[in-house]
């Protein structure tokens, strides 16, 4: 591929300059409206740094490493001098200054597959076009990289007095921005304004690079960041004043250089780190890297490639970089141009692919982090690119670009290969036997196969419904199975030859996911319909053609294969296998199931949830739903065909939906345990003076009833939920429980004896028959008995509960009311529910009703408050509580009613806590979930009701119930309640 690549050229045509053009202003790019722009893969800087501000300091730290890796001083030209056309002596930049005419071909173009415009003509040049052309090469690299010739002089003259404050030190030993402010003044810019502008920048580059992106991590404590830090902030807000004897600029240089000379041993390094950290080295690199683009055609790679890569390299030293990295970045460069410019230079493509060839040997032997993480972006975002074309290639490629196409898999297969084999090591480990390139090829075969197919179908369906005649809408699938044919030679003779280089069976798999795509579309058509006519014929005599098309180009595409084909064969069950007779049952299944939901939602609709209407308590809908699932399975065994057990999988299915919607249907309208539930009141603090003496009077109590009732959830008001009806239905759902047993067995009884093949395995797997249906009674049974224990405790006794509970007097208004209207629903549920879920109900409604305790103690509202004698009363409440579900030994065990009172019993010792006390530990409890956030002041605790004596917000209630005046401060000083709603 590398060598067909490099020597292929493209087939688009492309301009190239013969003598390059120094100019000042760049062309205008012709528009292209099929641009597409990718996010950048390096990570973004920290601070808002414009490309051409990280551009002009890329062109700084250019010109300056050209002159460092010198042995004479850098000499400045002038623009007289240059104006004069009289000629400069060559110096230690002559590296900058070599002529054009001096350079071959170029060698990096050649390696990377890059078409060439020809060589330069030197020969009969005069002497003066000559000396004309000796800064050819850094006047071509000024205007590359879109700086001005002011700016140029500037540098250049900024650069000469480092050379002569710095003598003897070289470009990697010194902090360029800041010897840049040391050395240039106002007087050294057009205006103020463009003088604070290049001031700033270099600030945010230090600031880049020696805290935002350091290449060494930064210690918290450092107080060289610090001052560096606040001197950058003064800085940016009032220009700073430069020069060298200058103060400010003396601190600047000292705190910059400290940092920028940091070890990871501690030492004094002799290089300066203030630019080779990740990404900031990388962007400032990218702009140096543009410079390979002609400024005039924005798609073409300059001739003078080789030396504009020679003095790139240069800053290395400066900004970190090696070969790897620089491998990395002009990949990504060359490849984001084609990108951008429009795709139309595909020799930029083609070059792309060759360097990554580079970075592949490069990822092999790199083990930094750091590099691991940025050729991961890049590769994920070049993947990304590459697989939304190669996903649906037919949409993207044919067959006058299958080069390009060739290329772009190319490309996908490695990127996916670096990231998976050479970055991931431990990935790598497991999968060491699963040939990467092949299992993504194959996944971009079938993925646009089946895009191309779709889009066949629509096409088809178009032109169908635009046609005159609609009545016949059978042979669609006859047109269907032509145009797949079509299709599949298609692929065999255009895209399978290139993609069998990943893929010996490319072709094998396109026509198995016709065929898979082709076979759905039919089987859908099949189950459809009643009786066989000549139209179905039809369809399925176009079929068995298609399918032998697909078969043959399998068969020949798989005949090197190790396998001989066969994986591909079994990918491509037989058409012929969903016979007429098979459709005929399927639909007579369909046919039994809608009369089975009819029934269902039949008797529904007249269910009225009696539990007195049979001994066995629970609905007679139930009992003739049963009655028809079990029709249903004694006639499907009567059927006369032989294929009982292959199709009893869909009957059982459809029963087991079917039962699933009358349990569905069972639970709905109930509501929910949230449903009964009452609103919690705004918490308010409890007034000393508002406990009443003795009990409410009679119109205080109703008036206090009816508010509370209306907080009170409700889903029907005509009665059907009823605890008897709740009741009923949970009767109805042990009884499906137990009868889907039953059926199971029996159709697993009838397979075992039926003539099929299989039907041992399949009588095996008859167990799991109306799995949905019993795990649904499962769960309805639980929801049920929820809601009935919360709508027993919450609704039907809430006069008791929330409405007369503890209101007032502790000791006039206790619980007793509440357990003897309780014990009565207790009596009716033992009556009622089946013995198996009984214990369960009764258990949920013990839950239900400590927590209506915990509720009325916790959130009862302002008619509610507490003093510290009142405990006792309670916690014997609580007993008799818990007494009357133990009922001496008759009801629920011990540890099941320990288990579930276990909050309870933790909470009530709080209401013996003296109010300091109880103060201290919610200040404690607050700091503790809050932390520093809380010591200034301490937030109100958000309510969650999940009640817990270390939690601060069941501590707060328990305070704002209590009836004492230093409660009543704390409140109202720290959170300001008030004491009435």
């Amino acid at each position: 591929m590398s060598s067909r690549l490099r020597d292929r050229t493209s087939c688009q045509p492309k301009l190239h300059n013969h003598h390059y053009q120094v100019t000042t202003k760049t062309a205008v790019a012709m528009p292209n409206h099929f641009t597409e722009t990718l996010t950048c893969p390096l990570t973004e800087l920290a601070t808002n740094l414009s490309d051409s501000e990280l551009r002009e300091t890329a062109y700084e730290i250019l010109v300056g490493a050209c002159r460092s890796s010198g042995v004479k001083p850098l000499t400045f030209i002038s623009h007289s001098d240059k104006n004069s056309g009289r000629a400069p002596a060559l110096t230690s930049t002559a590296s900058l200054q070599r002529s054009l005419s001096s350079t071959a071909a170029s060698n990096v173009k050649k390696a990377l597959g890059l078409k060439s415009s020809g060589k330069r003509q030197v020969s009969g040049e005069s002497d003066s076009e000559r000396v004309k052309k000796a800064v050819t090469i850094g006047e071509m690299l000024r205007v590359q990289m879109r700086v001005s010739e002011q700016i140029d002089s500037r540098v250049r003259r900024a650069l000469l007095r480092v050379a002569a404050a710095q003598l003897g030190k070289r470009i990697e030993s010194i902090v360029l921005p800041v010897e840049m402010l040391q050395q240039l003044k106002p007087s050294d810019f057009p205006n103020q304004w463009e003088y604070e502008a290049w001031q700033r920048r270099n600030l945010k580059i230090l600031e880049a690079g020696l805290l935002l992106h350091p290449l060494l991590p930064l210690d918290k404590t450092d107080t060289a960041a610090q001052q560096l830090r606040q001197i950058i902030r003064g800085a940016l807000e009032k220009p700073l004043e430069t020069g060298k004897n200058n103060k400010s600029m003396q601190a600047l240089q000292s705190i910059a250089l400290s940092l920028a000379c940091r070890t990871f041993d501690g030492s004094v390094s002799e290089t300066s780190h203030w630019a080779d950290g990740f990404p900031l080295n990388l962007r400032i690199y990218q702009m140096l890297l543009e410079a390979c683009f002609d400024v005039n055609d924005e798609t073409s790679v300059i001739e003078e490639v080789d030396e504009v890569l020679e003095l790139v390299k240069r800053t290395w030293v400066v900004l970190g970089m090696n070969q790897m990295l620089h491998d990395l970045c002009f990949f990504w460069i060359l490849f984001n141009r084609y990108v951008v410019t429009g795709q139309v230079e595909s020799d930029l493509l083609f070059a792309a692919n060759n360097l990554l060839m580079e970075v592949e040997k490069d990822a092999k032997a790199m083990t930094d982090p750091d590099y691991s993480k940025i050729i991961s972006s890049t590769l994920g975002t070049i993947l990304g690119w590459a697989e939304k074309r190669l996903l649906a290639y037919h949409n993207y490629f044919h067959s006058d670009n299958t080069e390009t196409m060739e290329c772009v898999v190319s490309m996908a297969v490695l990127s996916a290969k670096i990231m998976v084999e050479d970055i991931s090591h431990k990935y790598h480990r497991t999968r060491n036997d699963i040939d990467l390139a092949r299992e993504r090829v194959d996944n971009y075969i079938r993925s646009s196969l089946r895009v191309a197919f779709v889009q066949i179908m629509e096409k088809l369906k178009s032109s169908k419904r635009s046609s005159k005649n609609q009545q016949n809408q059978f042979p669609f699938l006859s047109i269907l199975a032509q145009g797949v044919s079509t299709l599949a030679f298609s692929e065999k003779a255009i895209f399978s030859p290139l993609l069998k280089r990943w893929h010996p069976l490319a072709a094998g798999v396109a026509v198995a996911t016709l065929h898979s795509c082709y076979g759905n579309e039919l089987k859908q058509f099949v189950s459809g319909i009643g009786d066989l006519t000549p139209d179905i014929l039809q369809v399925l005599r176009a079929a068995d053609k298609l399918e032998k098309d697909l078969v043959q180009i399998a068969v020949e595409n798989s005949v090197d294969s190790e396998d001989g084909g066969k994986s591909i064969i079994r990918e491509m069950p037989p058409y012929e296998a969903e016979s007429v007779v098979s459709n005929l049952v399927k639909s007579w299944i369909t046919t039994r199931l809608d009369r089975l939901k009819e029934w269902v939602d039949r008797n529904l609709q007249q269910e009225v949830w009696d539990p007195q209407t049979n001994k066995e308590n629970f609905a007679p809908s139930a009992v003739e739903v049963l009655r028809i699932v079990d029709e249903a399975l004694e006639a499907f065994f009567l059927l006369p065909i032989s294929m009982h057990a292959v199709l009893l999988p869909d009957l059982t299915t459809g029963i087991d939906r079917c039962i699933l919607h009358y349990i569905s249907k069972a639970k709905s309208g109930c509501g929910s345990q949230s449903t009964f539930v009452p609103s919690m009141p705004v918490l308010t603090r409890c007034s000393t003076r508002s406990k009443f003496v003795g009990v409410f009077k009679r119109k205080e109590k109703f008036q206090i009833a009816q508010g509370r009732k209306s907080q009170v959830g409700t889903t029907n008001s005509n009665g059907s939920l009823g605890i008897s009806q709740l009741c009923c239905r949970i009767n109805t759902l042990q009884h499906f429980r137990i009868e889907l047993d039953v059926l199971a067995k029996r159709a697993s009884y009838h397979v075992r004896n039926s003539e099929s093949a299989h039907m041992d395995n399949i009588a095996d797997g008859m167990g799991k028959a109306f799995e949905l249906s019993t795990t649904a009674c499962v769960e309805g049974i639980k929801q049920l008995c929820e809601i009935t224990a919360y709508k027993i405790v919450f609704h039907d006794l809430s006069h008791v509960l929330w409405d007369g509970l503890y209101v007032g007097e502790v000791s006039s208004s206790r619980i007793e009311p509440f357990l003897q209207e309780l014990e009565q629903y207790l009596e009716v549920i033992s009556l009622t529910v089946h013995y198996r879920v009984r214990t369960r109900v009764i258990t949920e409604v013990m839950k239900a009703s400590f927590d209506g305790l915990l509720l009325v103690l916790l959130a009862g509202g302002p008619p509610r408050a507490f003093h510290l004698q009142d405990y006792e009363t309670i916690a014997d409440d609580f007993k008799s509580l818990c007494d009357l579900f133990w009922s001496n030994g008759d009801g629920l065990p011990a540890d099941l009613i320990q288990k579930f009172s276990t909050t309870v019993s933790a909470i009530l010792p709080l209401f013996h806590t003296d109010t300091d006390s109880l103060i201290e530990q919610f200040q404690y409890m607050t700091l503790e979930t809050y932390g520093g956030s809380a010591k200034s002041k301490l937030p109100l605790p958000p309510t969650t009701g999940q009640w817990n004596p270390t939690e601060p917000n069941t501590l707060l209630r328990v305070l704002c119930y209590r009836s004492d005046e230093t409660a009543a401060k704390f409140l109202k000083k720290t959170y300001n309640l008030p004491k009435k709603l």
